[in-house]
């Protein structure tokens, strides 16, 4: 006997690039996760020549825009409206505009959007005219997004304040955790002695120009410095390291599809962005003892860095709290924390539980008797589909 058909059998999500990011490499991990349970996923990719295209799931179906701006990122309305998946899955801050044109784009035939709440919605890096137009944007999410996820209770009672949605409408998962890749371990050589190591993308949000200012002042002039990461920021900094004559203690390698290898046997990880949403780096740290310095970039950061023997938590725009931390943490014979076990092993399934009860809720919704009315008090909330 066949089993039922589930609510949300089909799911579609999309990415610009596969470059490397952290919303894409949690996106990877939830689809390999959704398709080992049985579920159809299709991606919609903008590029797929990045360093993730290796870790496409087996058994996904993705479709290839062949435009790597965010602008190509409309056709992605046409392709729902062709191919009617279950459900449409935002996975990140960056998506939203997308997951508003779909909805604006396709109307009542849209099918229910689940957005992930990926960044820091408290953004305390914009300027004064920025911000109220954010707030403003912020506000209208309610209106396109059926339910948005939180990675932590942190992030969902932002989330709550910073969009008005109901909490009934928000629900909190966490990432997978990462896995290590099949296969030999990385030989990429590293530091000898003791080294700080930064892992993320080479982009003005993660402000690694912070690190080596700060690096440059450390009392230990031993200790040497590794990034790991790639982006558009790497002229910059190679300029920077030139500048303040640190080119034989920093490194800068580029982007590794694992980086454990070298976050175990560093002697601390540092985060020093303007701003983060869970930063799944940290608790790569943790789960290997590895002790972290972290700018308080999200409300999320506070809730991984629980205790100060896990390591330390400074104000952004602190550089001489950063110093000292840095310091603090290089200091020789210095205790590694004990591993921290990262949550999140069930999220691929609790998605589906929550897909499946969003669909439904829709049908629910669709098949209730409604109170007729006179056709000019109808106010839909999205364009109609052209024929």
């Amino acid at each position: 006997m066949l089993s039922p058909r589930a609510p949300s059998a089909h799911i579609l999500a999309y990415a610009q690039t596969l470059n490397g990011g952290g919303v894409e490499h949690a996106l990877m991990r939830l689809m390999r996760g959704w398709i080992a349970l049985g579920r159809r996923v299709t991606l919609v990719v903008g590029d797929i020549s990045g360093p993730l295209a290796d870790e496409l799931p087996r058994g996904i179906d993705v479709i290839v825009l062949g435009d790597a701006r965010y602008t190509g990122m409309v056709c992605v309305a046409e392709i729902v409206e062709q191919i009617a998946p279950d459900l449409i899955f935002c996975p990140g801050n960056h998506y939203t505009a997308v997951a508003a044109w779909i909805r604006l784009r396709l109307g009542a035939a849209c099918p229910p959007i689940v957005a992930k709440v990926s960044n820091a919605l408290d953004r305390r890096d914009q300027g004064w005219l920025l911000s109220p137009a954010y707030r403003v944007w912020l506000n209208w999410h309610r209106h396109f997004v059926d339910h948005l996820v939180a990675m932590t209770p942190a992030m969902r009672d932002e989330a709550i304040r910073t969009t008005g949605i109901d909490p009934s409408q928000m629900s909190v998962i966490a990432n997978p955790p990462v896995r290590r890749a099949d296969g030999p371990a990385m030989t990429l050589p590293l530091p000898t002695g003791r080294f700080l190591l930064g892992v993320g993308r080479l982009a003005p949000q993660k402000r690694w120009d912070r690190l080596i200012a700060s690096f440059a002042r450390l009392a230990d002039r031993d200790a040497s410095l590794m990034i790991l990461g790639e982006g558009a920021e790497r002229g910059a900094l190679e300029a920077q390291v030139a500048a303040l004559g640190l080119g034989g203690r920093v490194t800068m390698p580029g982007h590794v599809a694992d980086p454990t290898f070298a976050i175990e046997r560093a002697t601390a990880l540092a985060l020093t962005s303007d701003f983060e949403g869970v930063p799944g780096v940290l608790r790569e740290a943790l789960a290997v003892g590895t002790p972290v310095v972290s700018t308080d970039s999200s409300v999320a950061v506070r809730e991984i860095v629980a205790s100060p023997a896990l390591g330390s938590v400074v104000a952004p725009d602190d550089s001489a709290g950063l110093v000292a931390a840095l310091d603090h943490w290089l200091a020789p014979q210095q205790p590694r924390p004990a591993p921290v076990p990262p949550p999140g092993a069930d999220s691929a399934a609790a998605y589906l539980d929550l897909f499946d009860q969003v669909v439904l809720a829709r049908r629910v919704r669709r098949q209730a008797p409604r109170r007729s009315r006179p056709a000019s008090r109808l106010a839909p909330s999205c364009v109609p589909a052209r024929p």
